[in-house]
């Protein structure tokens, strides 16, 4: 998808419609919309981070929505095409809770080495907090991203090895009410 034209080419639509959870007529428009916002086909990071923005007005979205960016980035090109858009859109909003749970593993895992360390888990919990602010009442058990990170570790780490791996992650994950509703958020909304 080099120069952008104003369609999708037939191939293009037909290899889309096999990776998504989109019909024909839905890729379209997203596609006239992904290019209207994008008019060279390519979404950069602080574009992305504008789009969070305008969800989370009260919180600071930033440091989450570029952690979301790169698991979108799958090239790590450093920009989104509508290829890798469409894709995580699909998987976020219409794909199985398995799918959800693979994509939300590849944000966890931010050295990409198969397995979620505490510290990994903290950094993005740290984000969502700072992105909702104070929108979300919590318990005391998670009143600070700390508190929420040693809960799940607790909960999930059924090994005690200070790790997640994806079995692990994806067992404790379906356990966890909140994370299961968290991966339903985009549901329905396309």
């Amino acid at each position: 998808m080099g120069n952008r034209p104003s369609k999708l080419s037939k191939d293009e639509l037909l290899q889309l419609q096999a990776d998504t959870h989109f019909d024909k007529k839905e890729l379209q428009q997203w596609y006239k919309g992904f290019l209207k916002d994008c008019p060279s086909g390519k979404l950069s990071e602080e574009g992305f981070q504008n789009i969070y923005r305008q969800f989370f007005p009260n919180g600071d979205s930033s440091e989450f929505a570029s952690k979301v960016f790169h698991v979108f980035d799958k090239d790590s090109s450093g920009e989104i095409d509508f290829k890798e858009f469409i894709c995580a859109l699909s998987i976020t909003s219409r794909g199985s809770v398995e799918d959800k749970l693979e994509w939300a593993f590849q944000l966890y895992d931010l050295d990409k080495d198969g397995k979620i360390s505490y510290d990994e888990m903290l950094e993005i919990v740290k984000a969502i907090y700072k992105m909702v602010g104070s929108m979300v009442q919590l318990p005391d058990d998670e009143a600070t991203p700390e508190k929420r990170v040693s809960k799940i570790f607790r909960m999930m780490d059924k090994d005690e090895n200070g790790f997640l791996d994806k079995q692990e992650f994806k067992e404790g994950s379906q356990r966890d009410e909140s994370i299961v509703s968290a991966l339903s958020l985009y549901d329905g909304l396309v």
